[in-house]
């Protein structure tokens, strides 16, 4: 059977659309500094603050967007080498958000790296076909849900019979084939995990997503894990005047410039389009036209059954007329590979 949150989940999701979202995301630099790259849906003049834990772990107070409880965080590494990052846990304290980040490097352990990170509470409908979803599975059970397409559709969670995989299904959020972007991030905290997104199946009924997750050496693992899916939206709750834009790397080695298909998986709130480039083994640039902005945000998940996971080998780069996100780098343990990732960008 499915696994659903606990309490009356019509009156629940009701309530919870009273209340606006609360959303946030920043850039993390070794040390740990918060750069300019973060925003929120915090009063104007406030900021990130970034304060080192033990080795590689870092916690993130986003300012006043504090929640008792619910919403997702996701975070994505930005290194050369093979490093990712997992979300511990995220928590109220006072009026703030705070979310303790790890990050590990393959075969070495813990390491100070540069992350980029994520916080989104969503309580808004939407009419089709922009849809918006998210799950926080805390372990044993679904923590947190939203469903964009109506108070009474509720996300579901079902462990597979293999280890470390789920089944999520997203009611209501259907599509007549792949659309949209999706986002996996581990959720643990006491023992390295990385996730992924394992498999992808749309009906004009409901998403269905597998979540597959491993331990640092690649072996399945029974963890947490938040999940977000997005069409024609941002990752997080983001108002007029952000822009918005994800692509899907669904052909990895495909040489020189092409376009994902199909081509709902790819998005551009403007007119600017989508590129993609591969410039080598585990190289892929990634180019998105008219969405540049001073605050910005990406965020990357590897796609398949392995172990493999994916990082950005950079900071983004803005221009005047796009923003070239060069580039994103994927692994099978410390090796680069070809693999397939989904990609997402905001600003402001």
């Amino acid at each position: 059977m499915a696994l659903v949150a606990t309490g009356l989940a019509t009156a629940a999701t009701a309530a919870a659309a009273a209340e606006p979202p609360r959303w946030g995301f920043a850039v993390i630099r070794t040390g740990p500094v918060a750069d300019s790259r973060q925003a929120g849906s915090w009063a104007d003049g406030l900021q990130v603050e970034a304060t080192p834990g033990g080795p590689g772990q870092v916690f993130v107070k986003f300012p006043q967007i504090g929640m008792a409880a619910g919403g997702v965080a996701h975070v994505t590494a930005i290194s050369q080498s093979a490093d990712w990052c997992q979300v511990q846990d995220w928590w109220q304290s006072g009026a703030d958000e705070i979310v303790a980040v790890q990050c590990h490097r393959y075969g070495v352990g813990p390491i100070a790296s540069w992350f980029s990170v994520t916080f989104g509470y969503s309580a808004q409908y939407l009419p089709a076909p922009q849809a918006f979803g998210y799950v926080h599975w805390d372990g044993s059970a679904v923590a947190a849900q939203f469903n964009s397409s109506a108070p009474t559709a509720v996300n579901t969670a079902e462990p597979l019979t293999t280890p470390g995989s789920w089944r999520v299904t997203l009611p209501g959020l259907g599509s007549s084939g792949h659309a949209g972007n999706i986002q996996v991030t581990a959720v643990d905290p006491a023992v390295p995990a990385r996730c992924k997104l394992g498999g992808w199946t749309a009906t004009t009924a409901a998403q269905t997503i597998i979540v597959r997750c491993y331990d640092a050496t690649g072996t399945p693992l029974d963890t947490g894990w938040s999940l977000t899916y997005h069409r024609e939206r941002a990752i997080i709750w983001t108002p007029q005047p952000y822009r918005s834009a994800y692509t899907f790397d669904n052909a990895p080695d495909t040489p020189g410039i092409y376009l994902p298909t199909p081509y709902p998986v790819n998005y551009n709130s403007q007119s600017g389009g989508v590129q993609l480039s591969r410039y080598g083994v585990a190289r892929k640039q990634v180019i998105f036209g008219d969405v540049s902005g001073s605050r910005t945000n990406v965020q990357v998940t590897a796609f398949g059954y392995g172990p493999e996971f994916c990082n950005l080998l950079a900071p983004w780069e803005l221009y005047s007329t796009y923003v070239s996100i060069r580039y994103v780098t994927c692994y099978n343990g410390a090796t680069q590979v070809d693999h397939p990732a989904m990609i997402t960008y905001v600003a402001r």
